[in-house]
């Protein structure tokens, strides 16, 4: 008999969609490589070892988990006639979304009667005690897994309900701030590893970078190992496609001797690939493959995780050992307004029918056109004085005929419930000095370095990250930030996204190195400036590298990586 707490999981997960559910099924060739990963190796004893997958979906991992065990199971002398009671404790998959739970168990019937010669009647015996119907972050499992394998759900944590959110946080310290579900799955998986087991999953990597991952790395840091990770953006490893970044991560209980990690980035889909590749990340091959790196100190409890090209690695670290941060150097980076109902605050800047100074010219990211802007005149109402304060709706005629003619959309906010008689506020306080300010414009999401050059005319939208400075000219330190100095930088820290779009967000613009604006010599401030109004990428970065005094390799490994010719 399910649980309250289960049945509402059960209720969730009936209800969603595949998308909502975060249900995306991974490629057969994927799935073999992950078992070979795991050392879930035919030419082992496998009954005598224990096999979960935490999310089992339609059944891929453990339908090829089966074929392995019976083909060991044989081979070391095992029969149908005890295949019941021998192989009984071999695999466990759990799955909360019931129809898809007994699909699986369908399948499993199927492979064992029909390829492993089982009866239907001991095939059904089986499935039923392997595919646990149940939520697996509270389901009661046995204690200890040799092979922890499988694609976590991808599930946002504003569409688990509240009462049971509240249960996982009290019993996984991993979901932390924002983090999705797959989060506490690792928790969870790693925990109920035996001495000498493994779990690899592919899922997304951004809890090795993202604030929110900070507790789950710590927990590694301190009791397991990271033997290996491969890069699977872009590479169709799933039967559909993703918008989150993905990876295969293998991590084992921490031992006292290990040899750092092992590394591989996007390689081809297919079994001639990923055998090989699989030895070569177990320490099965004499010499280390093309295309597979070592390194060492990448698990760290307080940072971020730094998987990158080792050589463009080391050229970030060069320069962060002699040069101070953006802000270090007279900079400040900050994010554009959030309003919390645009199509209340924004509109036809000329249309807008308020009082003058309760109006601002709004530029947003789609008016980031080839390295400059085109204003589309939208405008944005703005609710504050200079002092901070709202502004009084009395004071204001029009603004106050415009604000309560909005009010039923401005009152459903969030931040509107929580500000009482300041409903009308926007989420961020609109500072007036902004919009005059010169300042330096970034989209968030790009593949590269969209900076453009605002002489003082425009309030920046949320999706449009800035950069003001008291000592750079920001035409110069746009060259900069359109380097293939600063998407290196910001590529070592970000989080990058499906399409190998990068996150220009201030968290990553803030790990930008660049020189004190006054060791800038007159020359190189005029080749900076004249580089940037030509928004040619090779005088950019040409401009660049000379000011950083960077030697002929640096050069290659950034520009190798800025075009695309790198091993990642």
């Amino acid at each position: 008999m399910q649980t309250p707490v289960q049945t509402t999981l059960f209720d969730m997960h009936n209800k969603m969609s595949i998308d909502e559910r975060g249900a995306v099924f991974t490629k057969p060739e994927v799935v073999d490589f992950i078992l070979d990963l795991v050392g879930y190796d035919p030419a082992r004893n496998l009954a005598g070892q224990r096999l979960l997958e935490p999310a089992c979906g339609h059944g891929e991992f453990v339908v090829a988990a089966i074929d392995r065990l019976m083909a060991s199971f044989k081979r070391h002398g095992g029969t149908t006639a005890t295949a019941n009671r021998d192989l009984r404790d071999a695999i466990r998959a759990v799955e909360a979304h019931e129809a898809s739970a007994r699909e699986t168990e369908a399948r499993v019937v199927d492979r064992l009667a029909l390829y492993h010669d089982l009866s239907v009647k001991q095939a059904e015996s089986l499935a039923a005690a392997w595919i646990v119907v149940g939520d697996f972050l509270l389901a009661d499992l046995p204690a200890a897994f040799d092979y922890v394998v499988g694609n976590p759900p991808y599930v946002r944590q504003e569409l688990i309900p509240d009462d049971l959110l509240v249960i996982y946080r009290q019993r996984f310290t991993s979901l932390y701030n924002r983090a999705d579900l797959y989060v506490p799955f690792i928790e969870r998986g790693l925990n109920l590893l035996s001495a000498e087991g493994k779990l690899c999953y592919i899922c997304s990597d951004r809890w090795m970078k993202c604030a929110y991952g900070k507790p789950l790395r710590a927990m590694v840091a301190k009791n397991f190992h990271l033997d290996a990770f491969v890069d699977m953006v872009d590479t169709p490893a799933f039967q559909s496609a993703v918008i989150a970044y993905p990876a295969i991560t293998l991590l084992s209980r921490l031992r006292v001797a290990h040899n750092g990690t092992l590394t591989a980035y996007r390689p081809s889909i297919d079994r001639a690939t990923l055998r090989p590749l699989a030895r070569a990340l177990l320490g099965n091959e004499q010499t280390t493959p093309a295309g597979v790196q070592h390194l060492e100190g990448v698990v760290d409890a307080h940072h971020p995780w730094l998987l990158d090209s080792k050589a463009r690695l080391a050229v970030v670290r060069e320069l962060e050992a002699r040069l101070p941060l953006l802000e270090e150097a007279g900079c400040k980076v900050g994010i554009g307004v959030a309003t919390g109902c645009d199509r209340a605050y924004i509109g036809d800047y000329k249309g807008l029918d308020v009082e003058a100074s309760r109006k601002l010219p709004l530029v947003m990211a789609s008016d980031i056109r080839s390295g400059r802007i085109e204003w589309d005149g939208n405008g944005i109402i703005n609710p504050f004085e200079r002092d901070g304060a709202l502004a009084a709706l009395e004071v204001y005629p029009k603004f106050g005929r415009f604000i309560r003619a909005r009010a039923d959309l401005l009152k459903a906010r969030n931040v509107a419930k929580r500000s009482g008689e300041g409903w009308y506020r926007t989420i961020d306080r609109i500072w007036h000095d902004l919009t005059t300010t010169p300042k330096l414009l970034i989209p968030d999401i790009k593949g590269e370095a969209n900076v453009v050059f605002d002489d003082g005319h425009f309030y920046p939208h949320h999706n449009l990250y800035w950069v003001t400075s008291s000592t750079w000219d920001l035409q110069a330190l746009q060259c900069v930030l359109r380097s293939a100095v600063a998407k290196a930088f910001v590529a070592t820290y970000c989080v990058k996204m499906a399409g190998g779009f990068l996150r220009f967000q201030a968290q990553y613009l803030r790990r930008i190195r660049v020189p004190q604006w006054d060791t800038v010599n007159a020359a190189q401030r005029r080749v900076l400036v004249s580089a940037a109004k030509s928004l040619n990428q090779g005088d950019i970065d040409h401009a660049v590298f000379d000011l950083y005094g960077m030697s002929a390799d640096q050069r290659k490994v950034l520009l190798d990586f800025h075009n695309g010719h790198g091993t990642e």
